[in-house]
């Protein structure tokens, strides 16, 4: 598949900033006091979801001051399209052991949720004593694949739009942008 770059370009040029870098910072902050209270005596094992959860997973850690063992997985619905499919596709699964682990998993998004309820549902199959969540977004819109479906812990919660930036990508770009962006007209 080859990709314009100049649309790429023009998408970032055009697109409207919903969460500036410094609302990011200040939502990833709000993120760590929370973990933090919650799992800073538990040794937990973090998994970042690849790939919108890496930058998420990158940018929190340096926030969380206790002992923690990362890792990471990666699943996912959406491949290089705009819209998710209905089958979940498991490229890497989790390699640590799970039994008896407090476990956060951290992503970029919760949209719809079905990929991240299927990640925790096969953590807890797999033994984890207790699976808890980590977005950096909360899309805000009744499509949830539980009625009122949330993370554990949430940075900010965003209307619904077609996102990207801070993880979130649009055709394989711009996860690394710092803010987060909405496609224009979308």
């Amino acid at each position: 598949m080859t990709v314009d770059m100049n649309e790429i370009k023009r998408v970032m040029a055009e697109a409207d900033c919903l969460a500036t870098p410094q609302q990011v910072d200040a939502a990833l902050d709000r993120m760590a006091a929370a973990i933090t209270a919650e799992l800073a005596d538990s040794a937990p094992l973090v998994y970042s979801v690849m790939n919108g959860g890496l930058v998420v997973t990158g940018r929190l850690l340096a926030r969380l001051n206790f002992p923690l063992e990362v890792g990471y997985l990666h699943a996912s619905r959406y491949g290089m399209q705009l819209q998710g499919n209905s089958l979940l596709d498991w490229r890497v699964r989790p390699a640590q052991e799970l039994k008896g682990r407090t476990v956060l998993v951290i992503d970029d998004i919760l949209d719809e949720g079905h990929t991240l309820k299927a990640i925790c549902q096969y953590l807890g199959d797999e033994g984890a004593a207790r699976v808890l969540t980590a977005v950096l977004v909360h899309k805000d819109h009744q499509r949830k694949a539980e009625p009122g479906m949330r993370a554990d812990f949430t940075g900010l919660d965003i209307s619904d739009r077609f996102l990207f930036g801070c993880g979130m990508d649009y055709k394989g770009y711009w996860r690394n942008a710092p803010g987060i962006y909405a496609l224009k007209g979308h």
